[in-house]
């Protein structure tokens, strides 16, 4: 088998195979990536035992809320990419979530002060001024987010040589929530490595993690993906960098 073949059956499986919710197994023994060191699941799942009403922001397919222990009471969720909806519905019902479905750009559809935790892992884009207004006075917000240049290494493959990234900056997320009216009381940065072992492993993750190319489909970049595959098979492993922080802040 030639190695342009082997190209186009590895893009085609992956062109075919499906991303909803926000799980990553497809990527098993395909890819790799570290994990930040704070251990967001596990500040999830202690925060959520001492609220009464919490709320989960782009919760994907529910993935990190489902393995709460202990779920506060009153357990709502949000999600704006409807087949996500469909899947968070399915795996929140064994923590008594309820997943609403939302328009990403507008506003949250709750009273002022609901909960008096909100949690978020890899927001679209956090709406400050929403967060406080849905925080009781002493709630908390707590999320792990992505980095201004995350990928830039898969991106600049794909795309080439890029500006400095203008978004995504921890310290403007801070000012942003001081703005708003919240107190950051924990920031926290972390640069993971990442490898592609394979060109499926790419294209699935361009097909999932959209911001990474926007606008990506395999047919507008198949030159330059045929042009990866042949870095890969001769290079090794394509190596990029996931930038992630945390930011936790509170309702005064």
């Amino acid at each position: 088998m030639d190695a342009e073949r082997d190209a186009e059956e590895l893009i085609a499986e992956a062109a075919a195979a499906p991303v909803d919710g926000w799980g990553f197994d497809w990527l098993a023994g395909r890819a790799t990536e570290e994990r930040p060191p704070w251990g967001y699941a596990r500040m999830v799942a202690d925060r959520m035992a001492r609220a009464t009403a919490a709320l989960d922001v782009d919760t994907g397919g529910g993935e990190v809320l489902a393995e709460v222990p202990r779920p506060p009471k009153l357990l709502t969720a949000t999600e704006g990419w409807p087949p996500n909806v469909v899947v968070a519905r399915r795996t929140l019902r064994r923590v008594g979530a309820t997943v609403v479905a939302v328009d990403p750009a507008g506003p949250l559809p709750f009273r002022d002060a609901s909960f008096d935790l909100v949690v978020s892992r890899h927001p679209v884009r956090t709406d400050w001024e929403q967060t406080a207004r849905v925080l009781r006075p002493g709630g908390t917000f707590l999320s792990q987010q992505i980095g201004a240049g995350t990928m830039r290494e898969l991106s600049e493959a794909i795309l080439g040589p890029l500006p400095p990234p203008a978004t995504r900056h921890p310290d403007h997320a801070v000012g942003a929530a001081e703005a708003a009216g919240l107190r950051v009381v924990d920031l926290r940065r972390a640069t993971l490595r990442a490898e592609f072992f394979d060109i499926g492993a790419v294209v699935w993750f361009l097909r999932k993690v959209i911001w990474t190319v926007p606008g990506f489909t395999v047919d507008r970049y198949r030159e330059q993906l045929l042009t990866l595959h042949d870095r890969i098979t001769t290079k090794g492993p394509l190596t990029g960098h996931a930038q992630r922080f945390l930011i936790e802040a509170t309702r005064p």
